[in-house]
């Protein structure tokens, strides 16, 4: 958050000249338009936001790949009332999967955030922009939550690329808590990835019929 308060303005400000949008404005000297174009700056500001935000949970979500795959697999065997035998071989594929998806849950989302971000350019179409943003990013971040339980299941990446992709609403709902519950300091901070992780597994759980092979 230094960091983007720091660059943030610097970069807005690089974008409105190396558009010549500035100069533009200032020739047809409009305060109507200047009033957008103020507007469209504060949307810009905010994906930045959402973008440098989702970096840090991302970082967070890889370094805690080993405890969110024990949480899940904890979860359920709670649920089924019996203990899984642990098995190191299958811990360390869940990590390493878990790893691997974050970061390409991270990349697919910089792909979408730039498109967004070019989107929010352009007056009153780009008011949408952080809305579009925040469902892309909570949609990405229940995707990572809910793949611990489709790989315990023995579910491929594209398979469970298919699977969220079918149940949107699932993943959106889920990581939208996640990113609501870090608005509380500290506190929020710790618990959002854990109460993701046990939703998740839980949201999944009715479902195994329909996901693990008969």
């Amino acid at each position: 958050m230094y960091y983007f308060s720091i660059s943030s303005s610097s970069f807005i400000e690089w974008v409105i000249l190396q558009t010549g949008l500035k100069n533009w404005i200032d020739q047809l000297n409009n305060g109507f338009l200047g009033f957008l174009v103020t507007i469209g700056m504060l949307l810009l500001w905010l994906i930045l936001l959402l973008f440098y935000f989702s970096l840090f949970k991302y970082l967070f979500l890889i370094i805690g790949s080993p405890l969110f795959a024990y949480l899940s697999e904890k979860t359920e065997a709670i649920m089924e009332g019996k203990e899984h035998p642990f098995n190191a071989k299958q811990f360390l594929k869940d990590i390493i999967r878990g790893i691997q998806l974050s970061i390409r849950n991270s990349l697919w989302q910089t792909v979408y955030i730039i498109s967004i971000l070019l989107l929010s350019l352009i007056p009153l179409a780009g008011w949408l922009t952080p809305v579009i943003a925040l469902l892309v990013e909570c949609y990405y971040y229940g995707f990572s939550m809910l793949d611990y339980s489709m790989e315990r299941h023995q579910k491929s990446t594209p398979e469970s690329i298919a699977f969220v992709s079918a149940h949107k609403g699932l993943a959106i709902g889920n990581g939208l808590v996640f990113y609501l519950m870090h608005l509380l300091p500290i506190i929020g901070w710790i618990l959002a990835p854990a109460y993701a992780v046990v939703a998740a597994t839980l949201s999944i759980y009715p479902l195994k019929k329909t996901i693990t092979p008969s």
